[in-house]
């Protein structure tokens, strides 16, 4: 009998892999890909180093950075160039910076928010006035976010605030996302102080200087994490290719069947997508099962486009743009890779990185030809790029980016309840506590730890 199953080879489930050697406990690693990494995918191509998933991690959250100490690639690490970050976002026809002093979507410095051209006269005023609201009597319901920022902000602030940022991120939609499991800082400042600049404010004076950069990646991109971790488990996973078909009881453990045979197994990790565990135990939990399916899920696409420097005109001079649902045709965001990280761009190239899907996944139908010809044209009216680009790189993630939507916070807690009553069966991935690298480390980190505890 093998100790552990792991069904997911991506962060989530390297992650779990690489403690569970630590503790001494060698697991099988079952991924239906040919590769290892999941959506954390790198190349390099005419010296430009492109990430086809995620490019970096937050700063702040603590367990990604720990890792790659353990991993002994600290010396990798680099930070985003925050002296240099501005965002643009579009609004009818043109790039309009957003204001300096924005936190998401809270303000905290008056001039520049009365001097941006992205919000109405009433949508400052409003933003002003915000000040004096008071902390409410009662806890605040989980609702969307897109009410959240209206009840604070008015409306014009989800659509060219919230709703492009956030986009950017989740790949879905602020009316539908749950302001408890996307943005619960944010409720635990309006709980205490009432307004969020209040209180965003407040927080900062009480927090020591940060001088970490937002963002932390490492030099020769992420894909370099996947391989530390496949190389520091020691003893390293049994890694098995191939689609797991079902999970079911087998005496105190569980047993496992891909390609026919059948694994046996004291403890089974689920590091794939929700709806993909939801299959694998329709026989097992059935009442489990119908919880995982529900929880939604959004597409995505990333198309890298490298250019001659030469032929480029558009000023690099911030971190890319994003672009609203009312002002949307395909293109979500638009990052310039050069001025965001160093080390990614070699000199004499200019490389942006275009994000496309959503809630509509038609786009991941069509041809690559087809979906870079419409990426040009959007390119060409939002900065004036007429250059044909080098290279492109298509990557297409469908069913992906797991949503957080209203209800996700008490659906967790039901699944959380069942999994009580099935001991030995983890979960681990972005559909449950954090969608980010981080997040996904911690909780492969967490399944591990918990299957050493009962051995």
């Amino acid at each position: 009998m093998r100790p552990a199953v792991i069904i997911g080879g991506g962060i989530s489930g390297l992650s779990a892999a690489y403690y569970l050697s630590k503790a001494g406990i060698r697991s099988t690693l079952i991924e239906r890909e040919p590769r290892l990494g999941g959506v954390i995918r790198t190349e390099t191509v005419a010296g430009c180093v492109l990430e086809a998933g995620p490019d970096s991690f937050l700063s702040v959250k603590p367990w990604a950075l720990d890792l790659i100490r353990e991993l002994g690639l600290a010396s990798e690490v680099i930070g985003s160039n925050d002296h240099l970050r501005v965002t643009y976002v579009r609004k009818r026809g043109r790039l309009v910076p957003l204001p300096d002093g924005l936190m998401l979507m809270i303000p905290t410095k008056i001039l520049p928010m009365l001097r941006t051209g992205l919000l109405s006269w009433p949508t400052k005023l409003r933003m002003g006035l915000e000040w004096f609201r008071r902390p409410m009597s009662a806890p605040r319901q989980d609702c969307s976010v897109a009410e959240f920022v209206t009840d604070h902000y008015g409306l014009e602030a989800v659509d060219y605030l919230a709703e492009p940022l956030l986009a950017g991120v989740y790949g879905g939609d602020p009316h539908k996302l749950s302001v408890v499991s996307v943005l619960p800082r944010f409720i635990e400042l309006e709980s205490k102080y009432g307004s969020l600049t209040k209180g965003v404010l407040a927080e900062r004076r009480r927090a020591a200087a940060q001088s970490a950069p937002l963002f932390r990646t490492l030099k020769r991109g992420l894909g370099h994490l996947v391989e530390g971790l496949q190389a520091a488990a020691n003893p390293g996973p049994e890694v098995l290719h191939g689609a797991a078909e079902v999970v079911e009881r087998q005496g105190e453990g569980y047993r496992v069947r891909i390609g026919g045979e059948w694994l046996e197994t004291g403890q089974v990790v689920l590091a794939c997508q929700a709806y993909q565990a939801g299959a694998l135990l329709r026989g097992l939990d059935p009442e489990l099962a119908e919880l995982l399916a529900s929880v939604p899920y959004s597409s995505s696409m990333t198309i890298a486009l490298g250019f001659e420097k030469a032929g480029f005109s558009h000023p690099l001079n911030g971190f890319g743009f994003l672009v609203p649902k009312r002002e949307r045709r395909r293109l979500v965001a638009c990052t310039w890779v050069g001025t965001k990280f160093s080390y990614r761009v070699p000199e004499g190239m200019v490389l942006l990185r275009c994000f496309l899907g959503g809630e509509d996944a038609s786009a991941l139908s069509e041809s690559d030809q087809a979906l870079v010809a419409a990426v040009r044209e959007e390119l060409r009216d939002i900065m004036g790029l007429t250059a044909a680009p080098v290279f492109t790189r298509l990557s297409r993630w469908p069913r992906s980016m797991a949503q957080y939507t209203v209800g996700h916070q008490d659906r967790v807690a039901q699944i959380e309840a069942r999994l009580r009553q099935t001991p030995g069966l983890q979960l681990a991935g972005n559909a449950y506590y954090g969608i980010g690298i981080p997040d996904c480390i911690r909780m492969g980190k967490q399944a591990a730890e918990r299957i050493t505890a009962r051995r």
